[in-house]
Parts: structure tokens; sequence; C-alpha cells
């Protein structure tokens, strides 16, 4: 399926609108602006996810100019964060942005379509959300380091609150080590977290977390998973799961 065909363009749409209404359903502040729109969510302020200037066209601005402008807007926020919606726009200012200090990473969305063939056989459970606080610390120090536990974890949970999340986990010697989370919204579902503790990492843990949740979302219209092309993407991509979308996300830390 070429990127160009009605069919592509169509899912990558829904991938697009999921994305977006997720946003929404957490940030209570959304304005418009020229080249798309700026999202926050005052009660998670520490959150890049939901505290960012999204750009959903190709604004022709360089990179000094789209700082400024996400300075401004994400003023009294302690990261500053800019989300191109098309890649193909983002792709010139990567360099750019990397050589001042902001990370970059390309984001595929991908669509569940069709059964992950049979792994390593692990059991999976459902469990209460609080449950998997301690690997949602371990988690935190690993892709955040430096950022306070506590405010982090009532914003996660709030978030989770919203977005009707179900928790599923893989544990051994009685404590979970590895964690799924699926998210729900009408006819469409994503797995927003699939983690394992370092320590526990091979085996197939993350690929039966996957199986979990994909069989956990049931029979819904769209199921996606957010994958780091330089990481995860071919991961999925076994598990059944097709590219729909890619975006381009720059964060600079304090």
């Amino acid at each position: 399926m070429s990127a160009t065909s009605p069919i592509y363009s169509e899912v990558a749409a829904r991938a697009r609108a999921w994305h977006h209404r997720s946003q929404s359903a957490v940030c209570d502040v959304v304005t418009p602006w020229a080249h798309g729109t700026v999202v926050r969510a005052s009660r998670c302020p520490s959150c890049p996810d939901f505290n960012l200037v999204r750009v959903e066209d190709d604004p022709a601005l360089n990179v000094p100019a789209l700082a400024s402008f996400a300075e401004d807007a994400l003023a009294g926020l302690s990261h500053r964060r800019i989300d191109f919606d098309l890649s193909t726009a983002a792709g010139p200012l990567r360099a750019r942005f990397a050589a001042t200090g902001w990370r970059t990473k390309r984001l595929v969305w991908m669509r569940h379509h069709q059964p992950p063939p049979p792994g390593e056989r692990h059991r999976v459970e459902d469990v209460p959300y609080e449950f998997v606080n301690e690997l949602r610390i371990a988690w935190q120090k690993e892709h955040c380091p430096g950022g306070e536990t506590d405010a982090f974890l009532d914003q996660a949970r709030e978030v989770a609150m919203l977005r009707d999340a179900r928790v599923l986990a893989l544990q051994e010697a009685g404590r979970p080590v590895g964690f799924a989370q699926l998210e729900r919204d009408g006819a469409a579902a994503e797995i927003a977290f699939i983690y394992v503790h370092p320590e526990y990492r091979g085996a197939g843990r993350g690929s039966a977390l996957t199986r979990a949740a994909v069989e956990q979302a049931g029979d819904v219209r769209d199921l996606w998973i957010c994958a780091d092309e330089d990481r995860s993407k071919e991961l999925y991509a076994q598990l059944g799961f097709h590219p729909a979308w890619t975006s381009v996300e720059f964060l600079r830390l304090p």
C-alpha cells in the first residue's frame, strides 16, 4: 500500500484525528494559531504530550522563528515541544533543531490489521491502575530523568482516567515486571504504553503484553499503537500492525 493511495490517506487521516482527539480530551486550553493548534493541560503541566505547539501544515518558518513562537505559547512550562503532523515539512528542520539542543523523534502511528503470530507464553493479567506504579516510576527515570515523581504519577493517573484506561501486567515472583495500558474512545482504542523493566527485557515479554492488549481491545474499528521509527516500528509490524501516519516531535527539556 503506497503512501499516496486513497486507502492509506483515509487511514492516515483517522490516525491523525485519533491523536488530536486524544489531546483534546485531556487539554483544557486549545488555541488555534496560523499553522495549527497550541494545546495545554493545566492539570498536567509537566506532561509534554499534552502541552505543545502542533504544526498542522507546512509553515515555511525557520527553526528560530518556530522556537520563538513555542517560547511564548508555552510560557510558564519547564519544557518546550513542537509536533509536526507532516513529516515532510519537519524533515529539513531536524538537523538544526538537534544542533540547538532539541531532541528529535519520528513517530509512526500504526494500525492493527492482522492477528499477531504465536510467541513466548507469559501470563498477563488485568490489574488495578495503581498496581504498576513502581513500573511507571521506572519508566519516568528512564525516559524523563529529573522529573518530579509524585507530580508525574498524579498527572499520568488523571490522563488515564480521562481515557478510560485498562492496565495489564506481567508478573514474576509476585511483582509486576512489565505492563501495557489500553485506552479507549468510542469505536477506537490505543495501546498507549508497553513497558518492561530493563532487568526483565527479552524472552518475549513485551510481545506478550502487546498480544494481550490486542486481545483485550476486542472488535474495535481501529486499534492504534505509536512506535519510535528507530526503535520499535519493526517489532510492532511483526505483531500485526501496519504504518498509517508519521509525525515528528521536537522536544527541549530544562
